[in-house]
């Protein structure tokens, strides 16, 4: 009974190792939690005394929490029950799909992630690649909204630096929750968009269940007053032209919205430009008609090739910023407001009948949003081009007397007009200076003409005002 008794080394290590893991789990494991907590919602507090819309309850509610509540939500079970039945598959393992999809779902939003470490990463990364500008807001109208009102932001989809953009532009007066596609669902980006507040969304799924799990979150998120903000295009623009809007998130958020109740949800437009988009030669690329559907491993060379490029630039001391980047946030648009003029309520129409109405909905909200479109530098001297179709090319002058007469005309229609320095001069030698650092156009001589090789990418940046130029002219 005395005898020594002698372990392996693996397994003494091994021991030793679930000893401290032990006590880390149960005595500093919880107290970290606490803490960490605690800082949050310090945080959380202060935050709700300078944002204009407040961070809501359920923007803090535990992720496993708002899991439970969809996965065993009445409007879903009821699918659940149905699916199985008709498939034949026992409930329990329609539910494991459930949770899957919620888990896939749900953000996590961390306050101190969003606005201490996103938003200074967000200031940081927009700062270094544009000239950022808030052009227009209607602040006071976002002040005036009631608290039971929840607010959709709807944005055009000019590059994937919206996402950035709008969130830094907006962190003085909200916290966004993003509809984001699977596009960024790849570690270790999913954990850090879910940890932002974003939500993940299957494009053009044909599984029922999973659409019914996403319009219930989408409408949990709507009742408990948080702010999301949604591309209706449902991609970006491959030729500079606004797409035309796509209904699902909409009608979602329709389908369970009562105009006579206590909470009603107000959109608000939200227009976006840029003098230069990232991404433009691999939209242009994808829009071809003789463009092969290129490969994951396609793109990232491609991007990485556009990386080196920049830093290249940047080490020879040739590299400047990437013109300019500008969002105006419109007037909110009451939904209980626009179905009264309507004369139609979601809860009156079957499926097919509330389509046709939702689709002219979103047509308006889209209207909205090109009306907010900023009028930047290069888009302006870009439309002069096209519109000018002059082969032999133009002088420096009658381009500025040309933009100078577009933009007027732009002004007088109540566009919004970005002029940097208040010198519209200079901003269409801005322009100018893009077009021709980028080859787009070509001077020589005293005159300037569109480069044959880029015309396409010319149209590209005059399209970003078609919608305003078409009204123009």
């Amino acid at each position: 009974m005395n005898q020594m008794v002698t372990l392996p080394l693996w397994l003494a290590l091994a021991a030793g190792a679930a000893l401290i893991w032990f006590i880390v789990a149960l005595l500093l494991l919880p107290g970290a939690r606490w803490f960490i907590r605690r800082r949050i919602n310090r945080l959380t507090a202060a935050l709700n005394e300078r944002l204009h819309l407040k961070i809501p309850p359920i923007a803090m509610t535990r992720r496993e929490v708002l899991i439970d509540r969809l996965v065993y939500d009445p409007k879903v079970l009821r699918e659940v029950s149905e699916h199985a039945a008709a498939s034949g598959i026992p409930i329990s393992v329609a539910l494991r799909q459930v949770r899957h999809y919620a888990r896939e779902i749900v953000p996590a939003f961390n306050a101190y992630l969003y606005f201490r470490l996103g938003n200074r990463l967000a200031r940081a990364l927009v700062n270094l690649l544009y000239r950022v500008r808030l052009g227009h807001a209607d602040s006071r109208a976002l002040r005036l909204l009631p608290a039971t009102t929840s607010v959709v932001f709807v944005m055009n989809h000019r590059s994937n630096v919206d996402y950035v953009l709008v969130a830094y532009l907006a962190s003085k007066r909200v916290a966004l929750s993003y509809a984001v596609g699977e596009w960024a669902r790849v570690w270790p980006l999913q954990q850090i968009v879910r940890s932002l507040g974003a939500y993940f969304v299957r494009r053009g799924t044909g599984d029922e269940i999973y659409r019914r799990v996403l319009e219930r979150y989408v409408q949990m998120a709507i009742e408990g007053g948080a702010v999301q903000a949604i591309f209706p295009e449902g991609g970006l623009s491959r030729d500079g032209l606004m797409r035309a809007p796509k209904i699902g998130l909409l009608d979602y958020m329709l389908r369970s919205f009562d105009p006579r109740g206590e909470r009603d949800i107000a959109f608000v437009p939200v227009g976006i430009n840029y003098d230069r988009v990232l991404e433009d030669r691999s939209l242009l690329i994808e829009a071809s008609a003789a463009g092969e559907r290129r490969s994951a491993l396609a793109a990232i060379s491609m991007a990485m090739r556009f990386l080196a490029y920049q830093l290249w630039l940047r080490l020879r001391g040739r590299w400047y910023r990437f013109g300019y980047a500008c969002a105006n946030f419109g007037a909110p648009i009451s939904l209980r407001h626009y179905l009264a003029e309507s004369g139609w309520s979601p809860a009156s129409l079957d499926r097919e009948a509330r389509g046709e109405h939702v689709v002219r909905l979103a047509r308006h909200l889209m209207g909205a949003v090109g009306r907010v479109v900023p009028v930047l530098p290069v888009s302006l001297v870009a439309r002069v081009f096209i519109d000018a179709a002059a082969p032999a090319g133009l002088e420096e002058a009658e381009i500025n007397t040309r933009a100078l007469a577009l933009q007027r005309r732009f002004e007088s229609l109540g566009a919004h007009v970005y002029v940097p320095r208040n010198d519209p001069e200079y901003s269409v030698l801005v322009g100018l200076r893009m077009l021709t650092l980028r080859n787009l156009v070509i001077g020589q001589d005293g005159r300037y003409r569109v480069n044959p090789a880029e015309l396409a990418l010319l149209h590209y940046y005059a399209n970003a005002i078609a919608h305003l130029g078409d009204a123009a002219t």
